[in-house]
């Protein structure tokens, strides 16, 4: 089993992490994210996903329970979700970012990379790279471990961006693309559905299809279904019951 722990940054209660009018928490944008995406991974072989973040956004985990507990779970990668911000007023910083940690194996600046490619190919915003950070989330889990900055909430147009959820299926579908790339995630096999067609049935068809619903062979509806093992087994119930019966000679 292949083990993804995933966390949106912060809370919706955390102060200050917001956009400058205060229309949208961060939280929001980097919950989102890790819904969609959690929601995209579901459809992988051998995928399970731990969410390390409070799913309503009342508490603000702290940092150490999170790594604790990816820790714990023995998860392969972690990615850390986020949107950044340049002080607190509106500015044209702009892009997004992939952090890894300074001691990072090269796997995670691989992983990284990708990530990164696909966020921009996806987006078309700026490409700020990948860098390297000493933060928490990097530095004390054990596993790979990224964190990505998918763009300015004091950028006003980056700030729409975040707000639209679009723009936040995007993102999660980026973050996978670079996943799937990167581990090579096999998809699940679809289960073949059955097309059932609209049958027009001949006088002739009719008339039996009466004649055997009277002998109590058949219910007479929907004649075009796929028969079942049950319904063919109800079938000879109905012929032999006939037979004993002496309706059918």
């Amino acid at each position: 089993m292949f083990k993804i722990s995933l966390s949106a940054g912060h809370a919706k209660t955390t102060p200050g992490k917001q956009t400058p009018d205060g229309s949208m928490k961060e939280w929001e944008f980097n919950s989102a994210v890790v819904k969609y995406l959690m929601a995209e991974l579901a459809n992988y072989e051998d995928v399970a996903v731990l969410r390390l973040d409070d799913p309503t956004g009342q508490r603000d985990i702290p940092l150490q329970e999170r790594s604790d507990r990816a820790n714990a779970w023995g998860a392969n990668v972690h990615i850390d979700i986020h949107a950044n911000a340049y002080g607190s007023t509106w500015n044209d910083a702009c892009g997004i970012e992939t952090f890894v940690y300074k001691k990072s194996l090269k796997e995670a600046y691989s992983l990284a990379q990708k990530v990164q490619s696909n966020l921009i190919k996806a987006t078309g915003l700026k490409d700020r790279g990948v860098k390297e950070g000493d933060l928490h989330m990097l530095r004390e889990t054990k596993m790979t471990a990224i964190l990505v900055e998918c763009g300015f909430m004091t950028n006003q147009e980056e700030a729409k961006l975040l707000k639209s959820d679009n723009y936040r299926r995007i993102v999660a579908g980026a973050i996978l693309a670079g996943l799937v790339e990167q581990y090579g995630l096999k998809k699940k096999a679809k289960q073949e559905e059955t097309k059932v067609t609209s049958y027009q049935l001949n006088d002739q068809e009719k008339r039996m299809i009466e004649e055997l619903t009277k002998l109590g062979i058949t219910d007479g509806k929907n004649p075009e279904r796929t028969v079942n093992q049950l319904y063919l087994w109800k079938v000879v119930y109905g012929v032999i019951k006939g037979i004993r019966e002496g309706k059918i000679k």
